[in-house]
């Protein structure tokens, strides 16, 4: 019996949630609020200085005003810290974010810590951590927290996907602040029964074979192979690695000219966490790239927006009540 697995398109998901955040933001406007964020990225490290651009170009597409600071390199702690507490007293300002890493020298957890939680689009703030923990069961975006990106990614995905999550056993493989650890709480969030692995999980292919979700976020090119999957399992790969070895590259894409040829041209070509000969198997995956990658950007957008309405959203509100208000009344005077 052939068996076709469903590509699970991170590309076009995320213009879906970039249309809806334009949106958003264009009736914000309408009423005198443009959603404003602001990046920090400290020196110079060419991938976070791509990255950064594209968010900022995000930003302009999307009608969301952006602000890209950038101390140098030797920049110290407390002059960060002088430099947060300024965006954090900007009332246009509604979102913040400190690309990382951040130099050695720098205390990154306590700058993140000086973010204000009602700005913390990043969502990495333990007030958000604590919010997202005691949310009810209500899915993405249960409580008031602001979630981190990626993570708030992979759930727009299944929910969008129509994939049923509730009751289901999801195992999440990696434990870290930005993708496993909030992963993890936004499934059991949305009722799944959930699994975490780690470095020092013994076995871990015991845990994979019994997933119904399977979430591979732990930075090691195909470690998930074909014979740690369940038959029919949604395969959400978080991993994004170079992979510049001609040896490495037939490996993970045996006979695939195409990949051979983007190698030759490049020099590299990019690999998730999951074996692709896994994907063979899946019910539904995300690809490397083009699946879970291209979501972190436009929640990030939805992020700005949605603290945009919890911070100024009310004024608006309070704003068209007033003015409705003098209408009556001059209709009836």
């Amino acid at each position: 019996m052939n068996h076709t697995a469903r590509v699970l398109n991170g590309v076009e998901i995320a213009a879906q949630i970039k249309a809806e955040v334009a949106e958003e933001a264009r009736v914000l406007t309408a009423r005198g609020i443009v959603p404003g964020l602001a990046v920090v990225l400290v020196g110079h490290v060419a991938a976070s200085e791509i990255y950064v651009r594209s968010k900022v170009k995000t930003c302009a597409e999307l009608g969301i005003y952006s602000e890209m600071l950038t101390p140098p390199e030797s920049v110290a702690t407390e002059e960060m810290l002088e430099l947060i507490a300024g965006l954090n007293a900007r009332p246009e300002i509604d979102g913040i974010l400190v690309q990382l890493p951040l130099p050695a020298h720098v205390d990154t957890r306590r700058l993140l810590e000086a973010i204000a939680p009602e700005k913390d689009v990043d969502g990495f703030h333990p007030i958000n951590v604590g919010r997202l923990q005691s949310a009810a069961s209500h899915g993405v975006q249960a409580g008031a927290a602001l979630a981190p990106c990626t993570p708030a990614g992979i759930m727009e995905v299944l929910k969008r996907s129509g994939l049923p999550v509730a009751g289901k056993h999801a195992v999440v493989l990696g434990r870290s602040e930005i993708v496993g650890k909030p992963a993890a709480m936004m499934l059991l969030n949305a009722s799944a029964t959930v699994t975490v692995c780690h470095s020092k999980t013994v076995d871990i292919a015991r845990y994979t074979r019994d997933a119904d979700i399977l979430v591979a976020a732990i930075g090691r090119p195909g470690f998930v192979t074909a014979e740690m999957v369940k038959p029919g399992a949604t395969l959400i790969d978080v991993g994004i690695n170079r992979v510049t070895d001609a040896a490495e590259v037939a490996r993970f894409f045996p006979g695939d000219q195409a990949r051979a040829a983007q190698f030759a041209l490049r020099g590299s070509t990019l690999v998730g966490d999951i074996h692709p000969a896994a994907f063979a198997l899946a019910g539904a995956y995300t690809p490397v790239p083009g699946g879970v990658g291209a979501l972190t950007i436009a929640m990030l957008m939805h992020n700005t927006v949605l603290a945009a309405k919890a911070r100024r959203g009310g004024a608006a509100r309070n704003a068209q009540s007033a003015d409705a208000h003098c209408e009556s009344a001059v209709g009836k005077a």
